[in-house]
């Protein structure tokens, strides 16, 4: 997937870093994972070719639906509020070069945190990176020594030998979530549950910004 750009300059500064498609960017509190309840700066950024069904941001997918953004523009927001803390999701960010962003957020003292399905190459200095793979395009194999954190999405029970499968692969100290996928919440909260009783090395990852009704 590539975005539409409407000149030379623009296409350049997309390759640089310099411009992203920009679906929202907004200061929050990180509902999931290892950073459940801190604050943070969050920035959407718009394209995914993973495409999960049961994805709840397919608004992010194409990313010609979303206004190229000055990257500068985007930094300078974010230094704004009191959380000195960035989270960049998508879509999946790493279709675009995150070089230029975390450098502009290291500058102004801003840790930088990412969520990605490791699809796409790396890109960007992470303070923390939380992967969370998807069947339907595995990480590539570069991610598995970087993740911090593996967060794998869980519909059926099938889902959790996936989740098996690449816990195998990552660092002997990255942290392991399972995560109910919420359309399926009530069906599948039981089975983790007991799951995890009997592999405690997995932790459960609950999407509490939800049960809270903010972004």
């Amino acid at each position: 997937m590539t975005v539409s750009v409407k000149n030379t300059s623009d296409e350049e500064l997309m390759e640089k870093g310099e411009l992203l498609p920009i679906v929202e960017d907004f200061y929050t509190i990180q509902g999931e994972g290892y950073h459940t309840g801190k604050a943070a700066y969050f920035i959407r950024i718009g394209g995914c070719d993973v495409g999960c069904s049961w994805c709840d941001s397919k608004v992010s997918w194409n990313p010609d639906v979303h206004p190229l953004v000055s990257t500068n523009d985007v930094i300078k927001r974010a230094s704004e509020y009191p959380a000195k803390a960035v989270v960049v999701t998508g879509g999946e960010p790493l279709m675009y070069n995150l070089d230029y962003l975390c450098r502009g957020l290291k500058d102004k003292d801003i840790q930088t945190f990412i969520e990605t399905s490791g699809s796409h190459p790396f890109s960007g200095e992470w303070d923390w990176v939380c992967l969370s793979p998807k069947k339907q395009s595995p990480p590539l194999e570069e991610f598995y020594s970087k993740a911090d954190e593996l967060k794998v999405i869980i519909m059926n029970e099938e889902d959790l030998q996936w989740a098996e499968e690449n816990a195998e692969k990552v660092n002997h100290d990255c942290l392991l979530y399972l995560q109910p996928e919420w359309s399926h919440f009530k069906t599948i909260i039981p089975v983790l549950v007991d799951y995890v009783k009997q592999h405690p090395k997995w932790l459960i990852s609950l999407q509490s910004h939800k049960f809270m009704r903010i972004p």
